[in-house]
């Protein structure tokens, strides 16, 4: 059996229902989907995203990044993407895995490298694609394997996520991952405009506000966090709203008006509104649509 054969193989057998399959390994994720799915929105967090089988779609703003198992995916920061499953049946369905990544632990092993490499200074967008070799294939198979060994996985899974962060910082997207390394590179300002978004969302706030926070001008800011996400700090955040205030009215059963007041809206006509130009379709009308869609998680 060959490399990929035996990827395919193991996601078959440890995510056998349709949709997302969360596993022993908290950071690993696997999906099994027997049908195109429609484009779904989500807040992705670093991650390294390989399709065993069928093919994937990736949008962040205005770009769009279709992989399928001759390469892989990666997350280099938390974006609002939209997700959708583009080539699956329920004779060869889609099957992908999905590790999250820990930045904290890219950076240590970056200092812990001999060899330090070119950083580059222009960030450059937060989702980044690139073949997928056989050493990074041959260690996701091995992390897959533990799967069937759970004695094994406590001591031998964080020696394998390190050899992939570590096969990550080798390839070909080892000059841009190594930014997360540098405090004061572009990317981390940028993340730390982010972070202060994700948790001051429900808040308005000024371009100043968050450039301070992120230690750089507003122009500056602008075209960088631009540059990783492919939207502004304004956007970012009312993507941020939304999708939020969408968990809430599917896993807390809130109405419209109460979502749109707890992400921060005071005018619920302006959130249905720009919930419609986002999901489609009013909240009510949206919230129903996806309880019909079991393997809809799975496309993010």
């Amino acid at each position: 059996m060959d490399r990929l054969s035996e990827l395919v193989s193991l996601i078959d057998q440890f995510a056998p229902e349709d949709g997302a399959a969360p596993t022993a390994l908290p950071r690993l994720h696997l999906a099994r989907v027997t049908n195109p799915t429609e484009p779904m929105h989500a807040l992705q967090e670093p991650a390294l995203c390989i399709a065993g089988q069928g093919r994937k779609q990736m949008i962040l703003g205005d770009r769009i990044y279709g992989y399928e198992p001759s390469n892989y995916l990666l997350v280099s920061a938390d974006l609002p993407v939209v997700g959708c499953v583009m080539e699956a049946s329920p004779e060869k369905p889609y099957l992908g895995m999905r590790l999250d990544l820990d930045p904290a632990a890219l950076s240590a092993l970056i200092l812990d490298m001999d060899r330090q490499g070119k950083v580059s200074d222009a960030p450059g967008s937060g989702i980044l694609m690139s073949p997928l070799d056989d050493s990074l294939l041959d260690a996701a198979i091995r992390l897959l394997r533990l799967l069937a060994h759970p004695a094994d996985a406590p001591i031998l899974a964080p020696l394998i996520e390190r050899e992939i962060h570590y096969r990550l910082l080798v390839g070909d997207q080892a000059v841009r991952l190594r930014q997360i390394a540098l405090a004061d590179s572009k990317f981390n300002q940028v993340n730390r405009a982010i972070n202060w978004i994700k948790q001051n969302y429900t808040r308005p706030f000024r371009i100043e506000t968050v450039a301070a926070e992120a230690r750089m001008s507003p122009s500056s800011l602008h075209e960088h966090f631009k540059a990783v996400t492919a939207m502004s700090p304004l956007q970012y955040q009312k993507q941020i709203r939304l999708q939020e205030a969408r968990r809430l009215i599917m896993a807390q059963a809130v109405d419209a008006a109460t979502a749109a007041h707890l992400v921060g809206y005071d005018s619920p006509s302006q959130f249905s509104r720009e919930y419609n130009r986002l999901f489609g379709a009013p909240p009510m009308r949206d919230a129903e649509r996806l309880r019909t869609s079991p393997a809809a998680e799975a496309a993010v």
